[in-house]
């Protein structure tokens, strides 16, 4: 009877626990160097948000993944064997946040970079710009791009990938 009544006594305090929502984070090197990202969740200013503990379900890639976090930090399951484009993308009960990073990898370990959606507008935008304004240089554009997309998608960045970048950054821009 007593365990019962200590087990119904805990039950607030784990609910309270699950309330907490990421409201930001971001990707750096697991800090044993073996080839895993470590996702950091943030507070609003900006630091490590280490009330966050439990589980919280991200999507990597397209792939519903279950994230344990301690004390703000979790570690995905998956290793990086080489440079990358990986989309994270968490949804809580206000609303969803996802992030491009290109995770470069050489023998020191890992090093990931964020990519804002809005460069997939931009940079296409300006070699356009550019191509209009010599109309001599329209085929070396287009062989550029198809360079680009080549090089991108050899790397792990498919369309899907770009145009989810592209809407959450319009997203957080907006919202």
């Amino acid at each position: 009877m007593k365990k019962v009544l200590f087990f119904l006594l805990l039950i607030p305090f784990w609910a309270s626990a699950q309330q907490q929502n990421i409201q930001d984070f971001v990707i750096k090197e697991n800090l044993s160097k073996n080839g895993k990202l470590a996702v950091v969740a943030l507070d609003s200013v900006g630091n490590t948000n280490e009330t966050i503990n439990g589980n919280y379900m991200f999507t990597i890639n397209g792939f519903s993944q279950a994230l344990q976090f301690h004390d703000g930090v979790a570690v995905p399951n998956q290793k990086i064997e080489s440079s990358t484009f990986v989309f994270f993308n968490h949804k809580n009960q206000e609303k969803s946040k996802g992030r491009l990073f290109y995770v470069y990898k050489t023998d020191n370990g890992l090093s990931p970079f964020a990519i804002s959606g809005l460069m997939f507008l931009i940079i296409p935008a300006i070699v356009l710009g550019i191509a209009y304004m010599f109309k001599k240089v329209i085929m070396t554009a287009i062989a550029l791009a198809i360079v680009f997309f080549i090089f991108n998608h050899s790397q792990g960045l498919d369309l899907s990938k770009i145009f989810d970048s592209i809407f959450s950054s319009l997203k957080n821009l907006l919202g």
